[in-house]
């Protein structure tokens, strides 16, 4: 099985890619960046929107995984929705199956919460309605680690100290759900 993962340091915070090889048995392959948005795998003037293009035109994926800049889906979610239907488009041609990495709201009362012009409730509402409404309109799983982060971060740290990233339990709990997604879809059973 091989699984091409698209996003950004929320991907590859702990070497999370590496946590979903080991709990799926596949290949995982990662075209992430700092800070990137869905937008540059799209761009073919990007490098790596020109390695993501190639990947989906020539090579064999079973799975491929998109995950947004931290807000855009709320603060950008024209933008975020027209870039979720362009690549599963290509990904369902290339005969993969899209999944959306659905991330969280930033960490209640912190510092990168504050900087932002509204609550932590309305961000993980518009977090979660724009990934779910983005997964409905292309045929594409979701493996919603936002809801659980916000089931779990009120008794559990799954922040880093910028009140953003994923600390290593995070990102634990991001690969669990996305191995799961990825286990079910492909008729595997768990380890």
């Amino acid at each position: 099985m091989r699984i091409l993962m698209l996003g950004n340091s929320y991907t590859f915070y702990h070497d999370m890619p590496d946590m979903l090889a080991e709990l799926t048995g596949a290949e995982v392959v990662a075209h992430t960046r700092g800070g990137a948005h869905l937008a540059e795998q799209l761009n073919p003037e990007t490098k790596m929107g020109a390695s993501t293009l190639e990947s989906l035109e020539h090579e064999r994926w079973d799975f491929v995984i998109m995950q947004e800049m931290s807000n855009a889906p709320v603060t950008s979610k024209d933008s975020f929705m027209k870039s979720v239907s362009c690549l599963c488009e290509k990904i369902h041609s290339a005969g993969a199956v899209p999944i959306l990495y659905a991330t969280w709201a930033y960490k209640e009362d912190g510092e990168k919460m504050d900087s932002m012009d509204i609550t932590y409730e309305q961000m993980y509402q518009g977090m979660y309605s724009a990934y779910h409404e983005a997964a409905k309109s292309n045929q594409a799983l979701i493996a919603d680690v936002g809801k659980k982060f916000y089931e779990l971060s009120k008794n559990q740290n799954l922040y880093e100290e910028d009140g953003s990233h994923p600390n290593e339990d995070g990102s634990r709990i991001a690969a669990k759900l996305l191995s799961e997604q990825i286990l079910t879809a492909s008729g595997k059973q768990n380890k």
